[in-house]
């Protein structure tokens, strides 16, 4: 499905964003391919097992071998199956080559990022905030979450080119501290190692809400789970399989106030780009489904939906 054959996303009357949407560079597959994976069973031909069958996480695991690849894996805050991914849709390249791409990009990806949280600015429009031009008719908030989306964006970039990058809690901070600096209680600190206390509750596309995993005092339950879950993917043989499952689980795990999924991404884009893979972006005309796997994500506690579209969000080829 090509974005002129894309319905206008709920919610957007004006189509602005949509029509933004139309001039933005190709990046990874289209619904269609996502859907007839999940019609095959993806790559292995099975189909994936029921909601109950696959919430098979029990709180705060200790990292543990990896089992057979046809058994669901535990991992962090979530289980997945590896049998119905392929991570071979995230194709290899030389880290410089990638990072140029991603640079040329960052307008494009920056774009997709805020308008996936509900930001109204369009594709144009974000071009000429990040060069430093004022738009006029936006509200700041709008304009300081693209900017703070930059800043969070370089940080991470300046690791990678630096050769230093590496998913950690330290890393982390910093970038969240950037991105969500205007939106999260305290930014930069898990939930709990502050003054606040609570938070980390997610309300669902489809409605309702789920509550946060509980912080601990000063937020050491919140720091065990991402330790574990550091430890849990640095045992992926498949560094692509580390980068996706690190953003599914730290998604779940919700360790800020605000800004998780923000935050999670672009430590996954850093850890494809320092590993020698091209990184994922998730396209605004896919935001229907990204929300529906997200949804099975928080309600489940399976990420394989989940992990199994952000492969088809890389892009197709490389020139």
């Amino acid at each position: 499905m090509s974005p002129v054959d894309t319905p206008l996303p709920p919610g957007d009357a004006t189509g602005d964003r949509y029509v933004a949407a139309l001039s933005a560079p190709a990046w990874g597959y289209d619904s269609s391919e996502f859907l007839r994976r999940r019609a095959h069973g993806s790559h292995h031909g099975g189909s994936s097992p029921s909601g109950s069958e696959r919430a098979l996480w029990r709180p705060h695991p200790a990292p543990h071998p990896t089992p057979h690849p046809s058994a669901p894996i535990s991992t962090g805050r979530i289980t997945w199956e590896p049998d119905a991914i392929s991570f071979d849709l995230i194709p290899a390249s030389d880290p410089g080559r990638a990072l140029f791409r991603l640079q040329k990009s960052l307008p494009t990806l920056i774009w997709n990022a805020a308008a996936l949280e509900g930001n109204t600015f369009t594709l144009p429009q974000v071009r000429t905030l990040l060069e430093g031009v004022t738009v006029g008719g936006k509200r700041q908030a709008e304009a300081d979450q693209i900017l703070a989306l930059s800043e969070g964006m370089d940080i991470m970039v300046g690791e990678v080119r630096a050769g230093t990058f590496a998913l950690t809690k330290e890393l982390s901070d910093r970038v969240h501290a950037a991105i969500a600096r205007h939106e999260a209680i305290e930014a930069g600190a898990f939930r709990g190692e502050g003054t606040v206390v609570g938070g980390g509750s997610v309300r669902l596309a489809g409605g309702g809400t789920i509550g946060g995993d509980p912080a601990g005092a000063a937020g050491e339950r919140l720091i065990t789970d991402h330790q574990n879950l550091l430890a849990a993917v640095g045992a992926l043989p498949d560094p692509r399989a580390a980068a996706l499952v690190y953003f599914a689980s730290a998604t779940r795990s919700q360790f800020y106030f605000d800004g998780n999924k923000r935050t999670a991404r672009i430590m996954m884009t850093g850890a494809l780009l320092h590993a020698g893979y091209e990184p994922v972006s998730v396209p605004y005309a896919r935001s229907e489904e990204f929300n529906v796997a997200l949804d099975t994500l928080f309600t489940t506690d399976s990420a394989t939906e989940l992990i199994e579209f952000l492969t088809t969000c890389a892009p197709k080829s490389i020139a």
